[in-house]
């Protein structure tokens, strides 16, 4: 790019601001419906369902896609497609499979805000509801995982330092979600959806000038990374996560269940009326279709024409400095930056939310106030005020907490969410079909599935953290069918002794 390079610079500073200043009218704009909990949370039926649904996929995207993934590509090849091809289509099947049910439960007993209130109140436990809102915390290293993203791409890029580049992402996304809540995350998430869905689009397209080859171009890119290295164009990699058939299916596990962490889920809570669920559906295919397939072939190619980088997740960076003029190098790079910011905004408001909501308002406030007796309004004031005291307490943490550069940001981010998926697949899927789900079980299941993924990983008896979180997740479905009906058989031979007590 040459000397163009130093026009990039003051491109992308004005981007920012533009960005800046977008979020934060997005933030006072989204003020008018975060005044209550219910506004903050999940901000229900106040946005489009179709902008929901590019919103689900921009929160999915993250730096994992956009930088992680064709990180892997760049390591390990083409059998890194199982991945991004899993990433739409299991993924968007978990999200067909789970999403009716889980809208019908959620408004029960006057509408669940979090994942963690919505299993509270379907199992009637609020024990369950501290457990998993505990086990929401792990989504601290999704966050970390993004902040180290959008550093990377800063320091690659512009030359910003690393610690800089977090400071500026935690600073942005707390300032905007703080003022506006759910509002202003989901509408800026579908914005920044449709930005990336056209990033997603030229790293593709660019393809045709970097490897070249016209329309047989995958054959010409299929031979270039045969020609430096075989194992590269190998339906397996040795040494990386797709060694074997069982480490791919364990990955499309994930992927099928992926879709049930609460910063996903928590946008089905938002749409109003049943049938905007299908426009909802739709729109997240689409946006998932788009955001998941294209990017990881921009990570392949940059294994050709830039071979030797000193880190695989610079790829994406590199490679569109390498291939674009500097003016369309200002937008890529605004659109990846876009990837990490849409979904590290989703994940602080469905961990703030749960410290407050299910934390907080469970826990905290019948200590803190029991001599009092709040009103509603009070009350619910009360949760809104510690959920966005703990933004900033969560923001402070994962800064501190990203300092240390990760060797691979796709198993950093992939790490908290395998814990979390271990211990709630089995109470949300089971809650839905099962009759003998109870309480009883889904602790069980919480506990056993999210403390056998943290045995396993802690130890390192598996370290494929994919295959960790499969094996945990089926010990959290059978913990919850055995437990379910042991307790459900106590329960049967207690009530005949205590009619035979009454009747005595």
């Amino acid at each position: 790019m040459g000397d163009e390079t130093s026009w990039l610079l003051p491109f992308i500073i004005v981007m920012l601001v533009g960005y800046f200043a977008l979020t934060t009218w997005l933030g006072k704009k989204g003020k008018a419906h975060s005044g209550s909990m219910k506004g903050f949370a999940i901000a229900k039926g106040k946005v489009n369902p179709a902008v929901v649904g590019m919103s689900f996929g921009a929160s999915y995207a993250s730096a994992n896609l956009f930088l992680g993934v064709p990180g892997w590509a760049y390591t390990y090849g083409l059998s890194t497609l199982w991945y991004t091809i899993g990433c739409f289509g299991v993924t968007w099947l978990g999200l067909l499979l789970f999403t009716k049910t889980f809208w019908r439960y959620g408004q029960k007993n006057g509408g669940s805000l979090t994942i963690p209130e919505w299993l509270g109140n379907r199992y009637n436990s609020k024990a369950l509801r501290v457990l998993v809102a505990l086990l929401v915390l792990f989504n601290i290293y999704y966050i970390v995982g993004q902040n180290v993203g959008l550093a990377t791409m800063f320091e690659t890029v512009i030359g910003i330092p690393y610690l800089w580049g977090i400071g500026i992402g935690v600073i942005i996304t707390i300032i905007y979600v703080s003022l506006g809540g759910a509002f202003a995350q989901i509408v800026s998430d579908g914005i920044q959806g449709a930005t990336m869905a056209v990033v997603s689009l030229l790293l593709f397209i660019s393809l045709l000038w970097t490897i070249g080859g016209g329309w047989n171009v995958f054959g010409t890119l299929q031979s270039e990374l045969r020609a430096i290295d075989p194992a590269l164009v190998a339906p397996l990699s040795a040494g990386g996560p797709f060694y074997s058939g069982f480490a791919i299916l364990s990955i499309q596990w994930l992927l099928f269940s992926f879709v049930l962490l609460p910063h996903l889920m928590n946008k089905v809570l938002t749409v109003e009326k049943e049938e905007d669920l299908r426009t909802f559906t739709l729109s997240a295919g689409i946006s998932l279709f788009t955001l998941s397939i294209f990017s990881v072939f921009a990570g392949l190619a940059a294994r050709v024409i830039l071979p030797g980088l000193a880190s695989a997740d610079s790829a994406i960076p590199a490679y569109i400095m390498e291939a674009f003029p500097v003016a369309i190098v200002a937008l890529l790079v605004m659109g990846v930056i876009s990837a990490i910011l849409s979904t590290t905004d989703s994940l602080y408001l469905g961990i703030t939310n749960s410290i407050g909501n299910d934390l907080f308002k469970v826990l905290a406030v019948p200590v803190l106030y029991k001599n009092k007796k709040l009103t509603a309004q009070e009350l619910d004031a009360k949760v809104l005020t510690a959920s966005k005291v703990s933004l900033v307490f969560i923001g402070l943490v994962s800064l501190y907490m990203s300092v240390s550069r990760p060797e691979s940001l796709a198993l950093l981010t992939s790490f908290g969410t395998s814990a979390i998926i271990s211990g709630i697949i089995a109470p949300i899927s089971l809650g839905y079909f099962w009759k003998h789900a109870n309480k009883s079980g889904a602790i069980a299941s919480v506990v056993s599935g999210a403390g056998c993924y943290m045995f396993l990983t802690g130890t390192g008896a598996i370290e494929h953290v994919f295959q960790a979180m499969f094996f945990s997740s089926i010990l959290g479905f059978t913990s919850m069918i055995t437990v379910s009906l042991l307790a459900e058989s106590l329960k049967k031979r207690e009530k005949p002794s205590q009619e035979t007590v009454r009747g005595w």
